[in-house]
């Protein structure tokens, strides 16, 4: 059962990357349903990837009046993830991470960073998005790591809060379908594989 306390978390303020002007996150989710996918950073190879993944419900979402939206804890790499076309949808900037705080999403520190980016699904999902062309960088907060937020329109209620434990965790395609209760025409692209040795370490 998700703790969000949605009442508090739609007050926080988040910047538009499109207009500039800052809009309170609640405002998302007053007349639609949204899926808030929170990058670690703009140029995070792993995000760049995850964000071209969750785009292929794009047109599923909008079908159903769903609102698929990226929050980035920071404006660093904007400009070059914009260019890069990852995200369908509407971009903001958590500029006080406060959304992340409120969600849970923890910061990794320079001891426990290095292992969690050098893990097994990391590297898998970082060959994955190479293989497509999608290349990333090491500018900006290595340290934050993000998640997902489904909220049910009207803030009614929360429908899925996926916190990542490591950098290549993520929400698989089908997991966003059902929590909407929707389906989709989509084809998730191959699903790291992973054993319990490597992923319980």
């Amino acid at each position: 059962m998700s703790t969000v306390n949605l009442s508090k978390l739609g007050s926080n303020l988040l910047k538009s990357a499109a207009s500039g002007e800052n809009v309170e996150l609640g405002s998302l989710w007053r007349d639609q349903t949204v899926v808030l996918f929170f990058l670690r950073r703009f140029g995070c190879q792993i995000c760049r990837w995850m964000a071209a993944e969750v785009s292929k419900l794009e047109k599923d979402l909008k079908a159903n009046g769903v609102a698929l939206i990226g929050v980035g804890p920071e404006e660093m790499g904007l400009k070059e993830f914009k260019e890069g076309g990852f995200l369908k949808g509407d971009i903001y900037i958590d500029e006080k991470k406060q959304c992340y705080k409120d969600l849970g999403f923890k910061r990794y520190n320079a001891i426990n960073v290095v292992p969690a980016a050098l893990g097994k699904k990391v590297r898998e999902i970082s060959s994955k998005a190479s293989a497509e062309g999608i290349q990333g960088n090491f500018s900006g907060d290595l340290l934050q790591s993000g998640g997902m937020l489904i909220v049910a329109k009207g803030g009614e209620k929360v429908l899925l809060h996926f916190i990542q434990d490591t950098p290549g965790d993520h929400v698989p395609l089908e997991d966003i379908t059902k929590a909407l209760g929707i389906s989709a025409s989509v084809q998730a692209g191959v699903r790291p594989q992973c054993n319990d040795d490597v992923c319980t370490r």
